[in-house]
């Protein structure tokens, strides 16, 4: 199945994040699927406040992310950024599901991409095990935080360009104050698309677990 098979079966996509900047994990992806012409919905629960480097505002992180996904093609009107507090979200884990399930019956995503399960992170583990019960019904695939991992099933991979991938690196070259995480800089990004693109016979990649498949 081609991505473009895919978004033409998936007409609403739904990209869930525990905190402003996750969306490393799947930028390219979402470029694709903006271009192809399917409804995209940002949706980031933390705008992580509570971990905004010093010497930044505390609000930093919100424009910043307005910035990238605006970069990516999603309108500000499609992105949504909730306040849970960060690194607490296991504490909330109700009130997540009650938020997930109403943007689910409001909005009635066909395709849903977050956190994978092998995310270590407690938001992120969070978002995936109440983003599973809350989109069940739909497609959902699994991005990697290389950061969070100990280990990855990433049995699909959705093929990226060079110029693919330099729109990726542009946008997320909007969160300045991230700049000096591993994980933020260039040759970080680069590397691992060249990564899953050997692992997939392409230029470049970005590679997802496959958590539910519906096909219609």
């Amino acid at each position: 199945m081609s991505i473009a098979q895919l978004v033409s079966s998936a007409s609403r996509v739904l990209v869930l994040c525990a905190h402003t900047d996750d969306e490393f994990g799947c930028s390219g992806t979402i470029s694709r699927i903006v271009e192809l012409g399917a409804t995209v919905r940002y949706l980031a629960l933390s705008d992580c406040v509570g971990s905004v480097p010093p010497g930044f505002p505390s609000d930093v992180l919100i424009h910043e992310c307005f910035a990238c996904t605006s970069r990516l093609g999603i309108p500000p009107e499609r992105v949504t950024i909730e306040k849970f507090p960060v690194r607490h979200f296991p504490q909330y884990r109700q009130d997540i599901l009650e938020m997930l399930v109403a943007v689910r019956k409001t909005y009635r995503p066909d395709l849903v991409l977050l956190p994978c399960s092998y995310d270590t992170h407690q938001d992120h583990r969070t978002v995936f095990e109440e983003g599973f019960r809350a989109f069940k019904l739909a497609t959902i695939l699994g991005y990697e935080l290389p950061q969070n991992l100990t280990a990855f099933n990433h049995s699909a991979f959705v093929k990226l360009s060079p110029q693919q991938l330099e729109a990726k690196i542009h946008a997320l070259s909007a969160y300045q104050s991230q700049e000096h995480r591993p994980y933020a800089v260039r040759s970080f990004i680069e590397s691992l698309a060249t990564v899953r693109g050997v692992q997939c016979g392409a230029d470049y990649a970005e590679a997802f677990e496959v958590i539910r498949l519906i096909l219609t």
